[in-house]
């Protein structure tokens, strides 16, 4: 499901602005396919990535026993409400420094944690069913 968002979110929906604010060009992209380094590197990074989605559903998957037994919290609801406040206390401060520290913009920061936001929320929900 992260993968298919991320694809989703990078691509046709926010491909471009994100390409923008990283400095990428369409000759930069076209030069990046033919690379054969570069496409094993790529094909290495999605595997981490799918890697680091699963590790992250495991830990929301602990966070919402948490949330079910300590807050009563149950249902998709309480997927949406344990995903919205792990984002709001690991994501946004981390993704923050970055724009304090890294010099990366606030335009980036909205767009790159509008897909965290959606891409816990909605591993959260689908865990609080599949729970």
């Amino acid at each position: 499901m992260s993968m298919v968002l991320g694809f989703v979110w990078y691509g046709p929906l926010f491909g471009k602005p994100y390409m923008r604010m990283q400095g990428v060009t369409e000759a930069d992209v076209e030069k990046f396919k033919t690379d054969p380094k570069k496409k094993s590197q790529m094909m290495r990074n999605y595997a981490f990535t799918f890697v680091l989605a699963l590790i992250t559903a495991y830990l929301l998957s602990y966070f919402l026993v948490f949330g079910s037994i300590v807050l009563g919290l149950t249902g998709v609801l309480a997927g949406v409400k344990i995903a919205f406040m792990a984002w709001l206390a690991f994501v946004v401060p981390a993704t923050a420094n970055l724009v304090f520290f890294d010099k990366k913009k606030w335009d980036w920061w909205f767009l790159v944690n509008g897909y965290y936001l959606v891409q816990l929320v909605a591993m959260g929900s689908i865990l609080a069913v599949w729970m």
